[in-house]
């Protein structure tokens, strides 16, 4: 790869791993788009840990107060609300990584292809968009999630393995269908993917093990910080826009660019 395919790349995974427009699919597309060759599993894994590192620096205020909480609730077996958050994240994690242990090879040989990607960015988007008309009823915060609803958005969570469904749009999607504020159903997302971002790269960094690829650590070193810094200035816009905006913006969005794919790549 060029330098500026890597930049690009790498914007484009910096701006789409939080916001709910699927990450996935705009790796596909854009590179089929534009002609150029895959950018390798190498750079896959460089530029999802920059976006890792990105929500961490993120959520920094709640990591110290959660993962102390999670530690210190094993003295006695019993949590307090910031480390029952952390059970409730490991919770929703579940569904995801058993998925991907068992369908990642089915996923990635049948289903990376431009028709699910229109099909998954216009189904998806529509319901993104029923669930954000009852955001501005939505009270529930945090403090108000229940293990039962963990499940439910960890579930919902395991369908973003098909592209074009986007990670964050979908457990968002969840959340706001369970009556969770916009902010509120944001940042548990943003929490969910510290782990879901985690195991994928560990997986795939295996792999990259495995496969004895010659690595040239220049072009990843670029990309990871490209894609940390985008990731971090885009958490910070879409919080302060859901609070004007909501989720119109980016269900308008999908929807132009189903048509897209529809018209010009199936």
């Amino acid at each position: 790869m060029d330098i500026l395919q890597i930049i690009v790349l790498a914007i484009v995974q910096g701006v789409s791993e939080f916001l709910p427009i699927s990450s996935s699919a705009h790796l596909i597309l854009i590179p089929e788009l534009l002609g150029w060759v895959e950018s390798g599993l190498a750079f896959d894994v460089a530029v999802h840990m920059g976006t890792l590192f990105a929500v961490l620096v993120f959520l920094k205020n709640e990591l110290t107060r959660v993962i102390p909480a999670w530690i210190i609730g094993w003295r006695e077996f019993s949590w307090s609300n910031d480390g029952k958050l952390g059970w409730l994240v490991i919770v929703a994690t579940i569904p995801v990584g058993l998925v991907g242990l068992l369908f990642a090879d089915y996923i990635e040989l049948n289903l990376r292809n431009s028709t699910v990607i229109a099909i998954t960015t216009l189904v998806f988007g529509l319901l993104l968009g029923l669930a954000d008309r009852r955001a501005n009823l939505s009270t529930l915060e945090s403090a108000s999630m229940t293990f039962r609803h963990a499940s439910f958005v960890g579930f919902s969570q395991a369908l973003a393995l098909i592209p074009g469904t986007s990670r964050s749009g979908v457990t968002m999607t969840a959340l706001l269908m369970l009556g969770y504020t916009r902010t509120a159903a944001a940042r548990f997302s943003f929490l969910m993917a510290i782990p879901a971002i985690a195991l994928s790269g560990i997986l795939k960094s295996v792999e990259l093990v495995q496969s004895q690829t010659p690595v040239d650590w220049g072009p990843l070193l670029l990309g990871m910080s490209v894609s940390a810094g985008v990731a971090l200035l885009t958490m910070h816009w879409f919080i302060n826009l859901l609070n004007r905006a909501g989720m119109l913006p980016f269900v308008v969005y999908r929807v132009i660019l189903a048509g897209i794919i529809f018209l010009w790549l199936v």
